[in-house]
């Protein structure tokens, strides 16, 4: 059945360069200085003072988690039709409830007009704040999205523990965080259920998931590698989340830990208050001591989003210990997914943050996400157009998450069906939940383009086969 398919950001192909460009370059690089948008151009808060703003309970409590508490904020300068647009989508489309930190508004429209226009073409609010018109109606969702698309809960070997890959686990210490990103990856645990998704719930006691850990850790020396996610650590209670990582530091066989936090950029008023600035020194003087590589991750998306107090963030982050402070963003239609935008927040995070851009990873497979999704092929040309601007150090991989797979570059395809948009990978390690498959590491597992990517034969296909 044929509908109507609403007007979105559309992937053109790859066209060489004019010939009245040749004497320039296809990227200009100017440095911007970092500057912290004047958050009382908002009506709601016009009479904030900067010491409020600066403090991370007062930012807390100012969260926007709902379309009365945004009209607040926004007063008259968005007009009606936007808060419709939005109430049906959290009714019927939503798989993320609402939380934007202050911090995060601010960085919305931040140096123009605040029109219902503006704010709805504004790349932040295109994926923290998702209205129903930003969604397709043909196809909101891949026929093969599904909640949890990398099957993380699948290889859970403890409760909030997941061993993907050899070496490597990744620690779900809590459910939630400081903001919700509409794309979020977790979306099936992570946040308040929406009318769209049931979340599931972690059952055991925090005490009780660490111990299980801890415990799983020390009885698999085989694992060095220790992301510590959640939701965002940033949530964790910290003298919770200080004991659980010098217990980390404690195991010989661990020598590397992430520390996964959006609230670096969504927050940085948390990751500067003093307590936590002096206990992420004790644990970064602890790991340098011990020989571990302590580092923090955290997830920026557009150059709008770095302001000088994000910067204040992730160099005293530095100035205490920590060995280096990483960027993994995701690529998105209407937000980032032009070389323009890639290498203009590149610049501002290497550059003007020191924050170093590690990845972009391919949106991945969940439900309603499809306005968000590139298809493999514009991946790989924006590998290619970003490559030679940045030093070597600090030029992020593009990669795709495969399932069952894992991290792949993204030109690193065994075979691509570019009209049905089905790419073909393989992998050279089986996870936890493979250890009996004798075929993991010789079959090869597929990865779908968005169907509206497609030329229009691909698109028919999908269409006569989308019940299958």
């Amino acid at each position: 059945m044929t509908q109507t398919q609403p007007p979105v950001q559309t992937i053109p192909a790859p066209q060489p360069a004019p010939e009245a460009t040749l004497t320039g370059q296809p990227y200009e690089y100017r440095r911007n200085p970092l500057v912290e948008p004047d958050w009382t151009r908002f009506p709601g808060w016009r009479h904030v003072t900067r010491d409020q703003w600066e403090n991370a309970q007062w930012q807390r409590v100012n969260c926007v988690k709902n379309i009365k508490q945004l009209r607040t904020v926004l007063g008259d300068t968005v007009d009606e039709s936007f808060y419709a647009d939005l109430e049906a989508d959290q009714r019927a489309l939503a798989t993320m409830s609402m939380l934007v930190p202050p911090q995060m508004i601010n960085t919305m429209v931040p140096f123009a007009p605040l029109t219902t226009e503006a704010f709805l073409a504004d790349p932040i609010r295109r994926y923290m704040i998702p209205v129903a018109s930003d969604r397709r109606t043909d196809w909101p969702s891949h026929p093969y999205a599904s909640r949890d698309s990398l099957h993380e809960h699948d290889m859970w070997v403890a409760e909030g523990l997941t061993h993907r890959y050899p070496t490597k686990v990744l620690a779900e210490l809590l459910s939630t965080c400081p903001q919700y990103c509409g794309h979020c990856t977790r979306m099936d645990l992570v946040g308040n259920s929406t009318p769209a998704v049931d979340k599931l719930k972690l059952t055991l006691k925090p005490v009780d998931r660490y111990d299980a850990h801890i415990s799983y850790l020390k009885a698999h020396p085989g694992v060095r590698d220790v992301v510590v996610s959640g939701g965002d650590v940033a949530n964790v209670p910290w003298r919770n989340l200080e004991s659980y990582l010098m217990r980390l530091l404690e195991i010989e066989t661990i020598r590397d830990i992430r520390l996964a936090t959006k609230a670096l950029m969504g927050l940085p008023q948390h990751w500067l208050q003093p307590d936590v600035v002096e206990g992420l020194e004790r644990v970064a003087r602890t790991a340098a001591r011990r020989g571990v590589n302590l580092a923090i991750h955290t997830h920026v998306n557009h150059a709008q989003s770095i302001t000088p107090l994000v910067a204040k963030a992730a160099q005293t982050a530095l100035d205490v210990g920590v060995r280096d402070v990483r960027n993994q963003g995701v690529l998105m239609r209407g937000v980032n997914a032009t070389s323009t935008d890639l290498l203009d927040l590149c610049f501002a995070l290497q550059g003007e943050a020191g924050i170093l851009p590690y990845y972009f990873y391919m949106c991945d497979m969940i439900p309603n996400a499809e306005h968000w999704r590139v298809p493999v092929w514009h991946a790989q040309q924006l590998q290619h157009d970003i490559m030679g601007y940045l030093p070597g150090y600090a030029t992020p991989r593009i990669v795709c998450d495969v399932p069952f797979v894992g991290k792949r570059w993204v030109h690193m395809i065994t075979e691509y069906d570019r009209e049905r948009g089905i790419s073909y990978w393989t992998k050279n390690y089986r996870t936890s939940i493979e250890s009996a498959d004798l075929e993991a590491l010789s079959k090869r597992y597929a990865y779908y383009d968005p169907i509206d990517t497609l030329p229009a034969a691909g698109q028919q296909w999908w269409q006569t086969h989308r019940d299958d």
